[in-house]
Formats: structure tokens, sequence, C-alpha cells
């Protein structure tokens, strides 16, 4: 397994760090030349999967419902990798779709059953040796439970009181 710590200047979207996005590229591929066909329940802005998935309705994914539903409505074995950067606390959830109206933003969003439900989809949409590329402040990924193997780790340290993004590459069994 790969291990590196870097540093960087944070950034709102996570795909707009640079060693985030080397990561990305190196894992991918760049622009037409992407292996495969990625996907991201929670893509915000930036995204380079080709199949994007925001809850907010202002942002210009191709599907604009919850991660969740997103996730349970793909085929079975159908993509060659996911990006999972949901946001990271209650907060931050509340901050991200607070302008979207109460109706959107509820209690499941902020519960661990609803993130293990998300990776338990992932798993299952994912072909065998697709990749699962996952963001946030700890490093457990999908795991070795859904049949993934822990191939790469990439500590991003922000300095002073910031959290690192902690990213991690699995893949599928």
């Amino acid at each position: 397994m790969l291990i590196e710590r870097v540093w960087s200047m944070p950034n709102r979207w996570t795909f707009k760090i640079k060693p985030i996005a080397k990561l990305l590229e190196d894992e991918m591929g760049v622009g037409m030349f992407i292996k495969g066909v990625w996907a991201d329940p929670f893509c915000g802005k930036f995204s380079p999967a080709q199949v994007t998935n925001d809850l907010n309705p202002d942002t210009t994914a191709d599907f604009n419902m919850d991660a969740l539903d997103f996730l349970t409505s793909r085929e079975t074995e159908s993509l060659d990798g996911v990006l999972y950067d949901p946001p990271y606390s209650p907060r931050q959830v509340q901050e991200c779709y607070q302008s979207i109206g109460k109706d959107k933003f509820t209690a499941k969003h902020t519960r661990m059953d609803y993130w293990a439900e998300c990776k338990n989809e992932i798993a299952r949409i994912l072909k065998p040796q697709g990749k699962a590329i996952c963001f946030g402040w700890n490093s457990n990924g999908l795991g070795k439970g859904r049949g993934f193997q822990m191939m790469r780790i990439l500590l991003v340290a922000h300095g002073g009181s910031k959290n690192d993004t902690i990213c991690t590459v699995e893949v599928k069994d």
C-alpha cells in the first residue's frame, strides 16, 4: 500500500486541491482518457466523474437526487469507479443543503447508517476491480467487509487548526 503525506492550501471544492487533483489524474486518467465510467453521488462542483449527482439543483449535475437514491438507481456492477466525497459533518450537511429547503435536509443525512448504506450501494454498483476513491477525515474507506482492498492513502495536511483531508483508494475484489 502506498501512503503519502503532503501539504496544500485547503479549498471548499475538494477536487481543486492540487495533490488531490493529481491523485485523481493518477487513478482515473484525464479528460477523454478517463479509464472507464465513474460516478459521483455528491459531486458539488468540479467533479471529473462522467455520471454526476448532487442534491442541490443549482449544480450542473446530471441528477439532483438524494445520494442514496442515486446510488440505488444504478445497475449492479455497472461502474468502473466511484468518487465518494460527502459532507464531512452534520454542520457541513446543513450548510450544503440549507439553501435548498428544509424538505431536502433531514436527520437521516447525519446518521451513520445512512452513510453505511451509501457505501453498501457503492460496493454493489462497482465492477470487480473497480475503484472507490473516498475523501474525509478518516481512512476507513469502504473496507474489507465490503470486499475492498486498500491500495493508497493520501494525507493532505492543511496546517494550523484545519483538519487534514484523507483520501483513500480501494479496489473491489
